[in-house]
C-alpha cells in the first residue's frame, strides 16, 4: 500500500504554518508564503517593522493594554501583518507577484490551535493590488479555505467592501 501524498496546497500551507512560528504577536501567530510557478518567492510573519522592538521585547501587547478588541484599530498595533510582510519582502527582492498565490496559516500562540486566517480588509486590498490569484487560508476546523481574487473583485463591484463575509476581525 502506498502512503498518501499530500496535495501542493497542503504542502504550502504547512510551510506557512512553520513561518508563523516566527511571529512576535501575543494574540495570533500568522505566517504567509507567496508561490508563483510552483516556487516560493516570499515569506512573511506577524512582526514589528525592521529594527524596532516587537511585542515580545516590550513584554506586552499594546492593543491589550489599550483594551482594543480583535479585528479593530490595526493602526495601534506594533506589528505588520504576515501578508503585508510577504508582499513587502517580495518587493525588497524585486520579485513580481503577478499571478501568484498566497498561503496564510494562523494559530493561537502556544496552543498550535488553527484559526480562520482570513486576511483583514487592508491585507485584502494589498493582495488584490499585488496581482495575486488565489488565497489559501487555514481554518479553525483544521482544513483550508480557498478564495480567488477575481471573486473578491466581483463581490466588491456588486456590493461593497463592508458586505464581505470572510475577513479577519
Amino acid at each position: 500500500m502506498k502512503p498518501k501524498r499530500i496535495s501542493k496546497d497542503e504542502y504550502y500551507l504547512g510551510i506557512a504554518e512553520e513561518v508563523a512560528r516566527r511571529s512576535t504577536c501575543f494574540r495570533r501567530s500568522i505566517g504567509a508564503i507567496i508561490i508563483r510557478d510552483d516556487q516560493i518567492i516570499s515569506t512573511g510573519y506577524v512582526g514589528a517593522p525592521r529594527k524596532t522592538k516587537d511585542s515580545l521585547e516590550h513584554g506586552s501587547c499594546l492593543r491589550d493594554k489599550l483594551n482594543i478588541p480583535h479585528g479593530q484599530r490595526y493602526e495601534l498595533c506594533r506589528s505588520v501583518h504576515a501578508e503585508q510582510n510577504a508582499i513587502i519582502n517580495a518587493s525588497r527582492a524585486g520579485v513580481s507577484l503577478l499571478g501568484g498565490d498566497i498561503y496564510i496559516h494562523g494559530s493561537i500562540p502556544g496552543k498550535f490551535q488553527p484559526i480562520n486566517a482570513y486576511p483583514c480588509f487592508i491585507c485584502k486590498k494589498m493582495i488584490i493590488n499585488a496581482g495575486l490569484n488565489r488565497i489559501i487560508c487555514s481554518t479553525e476546523v483544521g482544513k483550508m479555505k480557498i478564495f480567488r481574487v477575481i471573486d473578491w473583485i466581483k463581490e466588491w463591484q456588486e456590493g461593497d467592501i463592508i458586505d464581505d463575509n470572510h475577513h479577519y476581525g
